[in-house]
């Protein structure tokens, strides 16, 4: 906390007025299906982004991300998207949502402190637009109350960045416990904790270090078409709804698209019940259902829905085979492929003494593959608050 003080006294020559904080996330499962009004678990973890605001006299909003060394300006009266403000676009967003809102901002000298950088795929962005968000209500709005800050974000998504809304992102990052994951229902826009309570396992991040290659363009599952003919083999039970699992039924209905589309809509439908099953797992502490969950889940996402990768795929191999006992029926560890895709990250959920040779494994991977893959070792986080407060 001092060396973010220490670094907004020497940048601006005032010490901030408030200091919070918001966590970085990933999803366990289910992040690939939210267009298809279905659900997400997800986890804040301790990879938080702080952020120190000091009010200006003037209409001048100045950013400073330390570890990066970079620097942006703006306005609040002339708030606009600049390609080259990269991360700074995040924060001017909510800026520009609040003032479309009638709810008028003053000048600001904001430092950023995190050692994740936003491109490594643990929702530093989001972290970064939902603890800005708190901030200026604090400092300006306190009146306002979640249902508004959620639409005051959904508005600078949509018209200040020109993109989807994930509420899954801003659920978890605002609304998360320490010791509990996030199920977001997407039908309902709501969401629900869920405790995580393997205190004999560790949940490990890797950042692989794959650069992003896009195969395929996932739009092309997200089509009005799909959402229809999934929607048609939703059924209910036990007063919630599944997916049909009736062989002659599912061939009927998906009758009409060719076998890669066919292939990629049954992973969305498999992907529904393993969220269900590994949220059952965590509420009844039973890891092999939690972890074949996870596993089916990578498989799926790796044979059907083809986004996985090699580098990522040898990761999660290593994984499954630390203790030679285990098997697909009853794992003792599980991991999958997290984020957009196309490489870039996994997460793991390992026994604590595994965790020595997984770090082994990593050395093994950079000489193999050649990208010198970054580990985390994490624990769910709460989600956005004010640290500390300054102001009279």
């Amino acid at each position: 906390m001092e060396q973010l003080i220490e670094a907004h006294l020497a940048e601006y020559e005032t010490r901030p007025d408030i200091i919070l904080k918001a966590p970085g996330r990933f999803h366990l499962i289910g992040d690939h299906s939210w267009y298809f009004k279905d659900k997400t678990l997800s986890m804040a973890v301790n990879l938080p982004v702080y952020f120190a605001v000091s009010v200006r006299e003037d209409t001048s909003v100045r950013f400073y991300f330390h570890q990066l060394k970079e620097r942006k300006r703006a306005n609040v009266a002339s708030m606009k998207f600049r390609k080259e403000d990269r991360w700074a676009n995040a924060i001017k967003a909510v800026i520009y949502a609040f003032e479309e809102f009638g709810l008028h901002c003053k000048g600001m000298n904001i430092t950023i402190w995190s050692d994740i950088i936003p491109s490594s795929g643990f929702g530093i962005t989001t972290a970064m637009k939902v603890v800005s968000a708190l901030a200026f209500k604090e400092l300006f709005h306190p009146e306002c109350n979640d249902v508004k800050l959620l639409k005051i974000i959904e508005l600078g998504n949509r018209q200040f960045l020109g993109m989807e809304n994930y509420v899954a992102d801003i659920f978890t990052a605002m609304f998360s416990k320490a010791g509990n994951c996030v199920l977001t229902d997407h039908s309902k826009t709501s969401w629900s904790l869920v405790p995580f309570s393997f205190d004999d396992y560790v949940i490990i991040l890797t950042d692989a270090r794959v650069p992003r290659v896009l195969v395929w363009n996932e739009d092309i599952v997200r089509t009005p078409e799909n959402f229809l003919l999934l929607a048609e083999l939703k059924v209910k039970k036990n007063n919630y709804w599944v997916y049909e699992d009736s062989e002659i039924e599912i061939n009927d209905i998906l009758s009409g698209v060719n076998e890669d589309m066919r292939r990629r809509l049954l992973c969305i439908m498999r992907e529904h019940k393993n969220v269900m099953d590994a949220v059952e797992g965590l509420k009844s502490e039973n890891f092999p259902l939690f972890a074949r969950a996870v596993n089916k889940s990578h498989e799926a996402l790796r044979d059907m829905f083809n986004i996985s990768c090699p580098e990522i795929d040898w990761l999660v191999k290593r994984v499954l085979e630390l203790d030679p006992a285990s098997s697909a029926r009853n794992p003792s560890s599980c991991s999958r492929i997290t984020g957009k895709g196309f490489g870039r990250c996994s997460y793991s959920v390992i026994k604590k003494n595994d965790l020595e040779t997984y770090i082994q494994r990593l050395a093994e991977y950079e000489r193999i593959f050649g990208f010198k893959a970054s580990y985390y070792e994490v624990i769910p986080a709460d989600g956005a608050h004010v640290v500390e407060s300054y102001r009279k």
